[in-house]
């Protein structure tokens, strides 16, 4: 919130009274001159939806009407858009702050912006800008649907991971995948459902847990895969409790939540695999074939294996998780 502060304090930006509501809102960026008590968080991501529970109010979905509707920008333009109008539709009359990094578009929306309603203000900081305007019925064409098809025939939403259809990696992963699957099975990080689709396909899947941690990937799977044997869940998969020992995994885990890289965060997906799994238990992952992912899942494997792949992609298997990561 430095740019929000910079603006209260040097800018001339005055937050009205009333009730305020957070669009998007990272944990890390704190609150600046908010007053927490007067504070809803609107956060799909289920990460930083718990991280904020434990603080404030924190909703899947706005429940207006605020008096100030504040939007941290994401990187996609579409959801950015989506994002600002919904936060406008939800703060009739009110003021609108708009904050974002250069890297995640702030410009071309600031543009954008500029030619649909009247700026009141804007700072410049931290390689990003700040922008504030009174919210009307402007931005309604900005709007998006919570859902809509792909050229596939799949329903997606903006922002969500491979939204014009099924990504490379996961088509070579279902590709290698057995047609012997038995037991109970969960997809981690399922996104909108495609993978589990394909893995569904095997008879011997008794039951499919589908762990995503964003709510619109998650909703998008739920009409995408019609399945008796498919179990939802809106949660971290690297934190997630499954309500029974399984007996295989299969995953394309992300590894990035902004711009940069992190393998750590498929490498947390692999511990948390083997910590779900049976003692002959199994698991299919796909990764971009520079992730350093072979050392943890020999740490927390006794047998792992590549096999299949490309020159982009690697499909790892590795089985029976080892009885110190249980």
């Amino acid at each position: 919130m430095d740019r929000l502060t910079f603006a209260v304090t040097n800018a001339g930006l005055a937050l009205p009274a009333g009730k305020v509501g957070l669009f998007g809102a990272l944990s890390a960026d704190g609150l600046g001159p908010l007053d927490p008590a007067q504070v809803d968080v609107i956060q799909s991501f289920h990460p930083e939806f718990t991280t904020w529970e434990k603080r404030l109010t924190t909703k899947p979905s706005a429940d207006g009407p605020y008096a100030v509707a504040i939007v941290t920008l994401p990187r996609v333009r579409e959801l950015a858009q989506d994002r600002i109008a919904r936060a406008a539709q939800a703060t009739p009359g009110g003021l609108i702050i708009v904050n974002g990094a250069k890297t995640d578009g702030i410009e071309p929306i600031a543009k954008a912006l500029k030619g649909k309603v009247t700026l009141l203000g804007n700072v410049s900081k931290a390689h990003g800008r700040c922008v504030w305007f009174m919210a009307d019925d402007a931005l309604a064409d900005w709007l998006r649907p919570d859902m809509s098809r792909n050229v596939e025939g799949d329903f997606t939403a903006p922002g969500v991971f491979s939204a014009a259809g099924a990504d490379p990696a996961s088509k070579a992963l279902a590709a290698a995948l057995p047609e012997s699957l038995k037991g109970r099975f969960a997809d981690l990080g399922a996104g909108w459902g495609w993978l589990s689709r394909e893995i569904l396909k095997r008879d011997g899947v008794k039951e499919l847990h589908l762990v995503e941690a964003d709510l619109a990937a998650l909703n998008c799977a739920k009409e995408n895969v019609d399945d008796p044997r498919a179990v939802f869940h809106w949660h971290d998969a690297t934190t997630w409790k499954a309500p029974g020992a399984l007996d295989g995994i299969i995953m394309n885990p992300p590894f990035h939540t902004g711009r940069k890289g992190e393998p750590s965060l498929g490498q947390a997906f692999i511990t948390s695999a083997a910590r779900l799994l049976a003692p002959h238990g199994q698991v299919w992952m796909v990764a971009n074939r520079h992730l350093p992912y072979e050392t943890t899942l020999e740490t927390s494997f006794r047998d792992v294996a590549e096999i299949a792949g490309t020159s982009k992609f690697k499909v790892l298997h590795a089985s029976r998780p080892s009885r110190t990561r249980r």
